[in-house]
């Protein structure tokens, strides 16, 4: 991949799509009746992303693999509760909405004949890839996301910021270290640390007992980083209370192996591909095939107008 020096933007595209096939009624539907409220609502969101923050260049960020084998052979209980099918070779399939899940294909289909980059590597998340090509930017990065996950990435030295969507992506928070800072008490590189400690039930990450967001926080701030605060655990003059010290004791095991399973990847082998965004659609018959089969309508449209200016 060649350097990235404008300002990019990473989608982190499954929790867009699912943000909006809830956001949109499953009553926007193509001709014959399938519905395409992921497929329209996630054009959209492409389209007021653009317009409001004109990047240079955009990658829509997949999960070719969402439950990658080698975080759950750390922690077995990685996103467990989502699985509907393990598998012994291949992803082990997600639980995702009936109607979801075919709306998935359309929208690759849409965004490859538009001749917007998509990428998923083999054995990683989204997030790996994002934080990949954020590690390999040279100029500002805005990575649009509703994983809280990603924050780990925040970087004011660098540029990199997160845009969280409150309300579909027309009010986005934007994620700076000012911002992680007034919130949990940590910059960027403090996060991963701080939700390792914290744990995430949405992503089966026990934490540690008895250590929630506020003493993590404290933890963090006393120690410097998650391996301080190991090190005081083995010093007894370090100020951590009987309980924390037995606490992170016990859960030393979990703790040892979490930061490969919470931080995200940097070097993942991304393909070659030109991140520029496409001022027309790179297969426009395709494209047009697909505007009708799938009905895409006004949502394309609006977006190619977008492009082109």
């Amino acid at each position: 991949m060649r350097n990235v020096t404008g300002r990019l933007m990473l989608l982190d595209t499954a929790s867009l799509y699912f943000r909006a096939y809830f956001g949109v009624p499953d009553s926007v539907k193509a001709p014959d009746g399938t519905p395409v409220n992921a497929v329209r609502g996630l054009l959209d969101f492409v389209d007021r992303l653009v317009k409001d923050h004109r990047p240079d260049e955009l990658v829509a960020c997949m999960d070719a693999d969402w439950r990658p084998r080698w975080r759950v052979d750390l922690i077995p209980s990685y996103k467990a509760h989502r699985v509907a099918e393990e598998r012994t070779a291949g992803p082990d399939e997600e639980v995702v909405p009936d109607t979801l899940s075919p709306q998935v294909p359309v929208i690759e289909d849409v965004l490859d004949a538009l001749g917007i980059a998509r990428v998923g590597v083999a054995g990683y998340e989204a997030d790996d890839v994002i934080g990949t090509f954020t590690a390999r930017a040279k100029g500002p990065v805005d990575i649009v996301t509703g994983d809280r996950d990603l924050y780990q990435l925040v970087d004011d030295a660098r540029g990199v910021r997160v845009l969280y969507p409150l309300k579909g992506v027309g009010t986005l928070q934007v994620t700076d270290e000012a911002w992680l800072r007034e919130k949990y008490g940590v910059d960027g590189r403090g996060y991963a640390d701080l939700a390792l400690l914290r744990g995430d039930p949405s992503d089966g990450l026990p934490g540690v007992a008895g250590v929630g967001e506020k003493t993590a926080a404290k933890l963090l701030a006393e120690f410097g980083d998650l391996a301080g605060i190991m090190a005081a655990v083995d010093d007894p003059a370090a100020k951590l209370t009987p309980a924390q010290r037995r606490r992170l004791t016990e859960a030393r095991p979990y703790v040892t192996v979490a930061p490969k399973v919470v931080r995200v990847a940097g070097d993942v082998p991304l393909p070659e591909v030109d991140p520029a965004l496409p001022r027309a659609p790179r297969e426009p018959a395709t494209l047009e095939g697909l505007a009708q089969r799938w009905g895409l309508g006004g949502s394309l449209q609006r977006l190619l107008t977008t492009l082109a200016a």
